[in-house]
């Protein structure tokens, strides 16, 4: 496959990942607020025996060349488990995907997003949503909005180039995920703080700590609240007991007890919020290498971190629940309670909250009532086949 000068070959060889791996970090360099992610996890994304995500989905990755070098990089692949899901959700049956999208000019881009569509024509995909890096519990989203200023640990950051370059290839908006700029150093508006209050005098409530001793149990609790809670909203896929397992054992080293609440209402729980300090700024000079200091510096600084920005990616209450002010209540007080312990204990003095989805009405007003602002856009966009 070919377009002018550009030829795509299929990833087939561990000398084909390297390079593939590798464009990322050359393309971005001279990017000031790209923070190169450590290779280790990048690698352990895309080996099929490592990341369980290949357990449920197909992936073929592409390189574009030029002359002899690499000048860009594509993933195609499908989740089985998203054609499980109504299509009004976003997902459903014939539901491709392409991501990890990096491109040297428009010329590549176009050659790369050719070749993915025709792969996932080839599967039997009638419909495109792209980019979703591979998952859409990973990076989904082009940025399009706050390209001056580095994301935070788990998001991602493209060339404000490429928003052309896909829109030319026919794509529309399907849906935009929002994050949110939030100061915490001096708490929030009185109305939270009364709502805050009103639920410490509910006997009902318990806000709690998660315990790393049974961590676990834990990890399994906030999964099984987090797959019940997000299960109707747009592009969900569930998590499996595999993914579960991977996820919490990856997380687990820099997940603090005071930094993941657990609400419970009548003895069960029912919701939670997850909150992390911001690793970007750790790695960022790591340049993506670990080893042979940088690892001592991670551990370090893992063993007691401090860190004025926090990121709160995932949050949830049970559906059953879900529209109710008992709802807000919870949400406001995991926020508060977390909000003490990282400025604190870690010095925080602001935090991003989401991603959160452009239709999310709840989720948005409980941001508008903290004074969040919208600081980071990104867009899924979405093509018939």
């Amino acid at each position: 496959m070919a377009s002018a000068e550009v030829s795509i070959l299929p990833v087939t060889t561990k000398a084909d990942r390297k390079a593939f791996i590798d464009l990322a970090y050359r393309l971005n360099a001279s990017d000031p607020h790209w923070v190169p992610p450590l290779r280790a996890d990048v690698e352990e994304l895309l080996n099929p025996a490592k990341n369980p995500f290949f357990e449920h989905a197909e992936v073929q990755l592409f390189l574009a060349y030029r002359g002899g070098q690499v000048v860009g990089r594509i993933s195609a692949h499908f989740d089985r488990l998203a054609w499980t899901l109504p299509p009004e959700q976003g997902m459903g049956p014939g539901t491709g995907n392409w991501g990890l999208f990096e491109a040297e000019d428009e010329a590549v881009a176009a050659a790369l997003i050719e070749t993915a569509e025709e792969w996932l024509h080839q599967q039997g995909m009638t419909r495109v949503l792209a980019p979703i890096s591979l998952s859409i519990w990973d990076e989904p989203g082009l940025l399009v909005k706050g390209f001056d200023h580095d994301p935070v640990i788990m998001m991602g950051h493209h060339s404000p180039r490429y928003r052309a370059w896909i829109e030319a290839r026919g794509y529309g908006h399907a849906k935009s995920l929002l994050t949110y700029d939030l100061p915490i150093a001096d708490g929030f508006p009185p109305l939270i703080n009364r709502i805050v209050a009103s639920g410490e005098k509910n006997p009902r409530i318990r806000i709690r700590r998660a315990d790393k001793s049974r961590f676990k149990e834990e990890a399994e609790l906030v999964f099984h609240i987090l797959n019940d809670a997000w299960s109707q909203n747009w592009g969900f896929v569930p998590i499996t007991q595999r993914e579960i397992d991977y996820v919490a054992k990856k997380m687990k080293p820099i997940i603090r007890e005071d930094l993941l609440m657990i609400a419970e209402v009548d003895g069960e729980p029912v919701a939670f919020m997850l909150t992390f300090p911001d690793l970007n700024r750790v790695i960022k000079p790591f340049g993506g290498k670990l080893f042979p200091f940088n690892f001592i510096k991670l551990l370090l600084w893992a063993r007691k971190p401090v860190s004025d920005r926090m990121r709160v990616p995932l949050m949830g209450v049970v559906k059953k629940l879900q529209s109710s002010r008992l709802a807000s209540q919870l949400a406001f007080m995991m926020i508060e309670y977390i909000r003490r312990e990282a400025v604190s204990e870690l010095g925080a003095k602001t935090a991003e909250i989401g991603w959160i989805l452009d239709d999310n009405q709840g989720m948005i007003a409980i941001a508008d009532a903290i004074d969040s602002k919208v600081n980071r856009e990104y867009v899924i966009y979405q093509k018939g086949l």
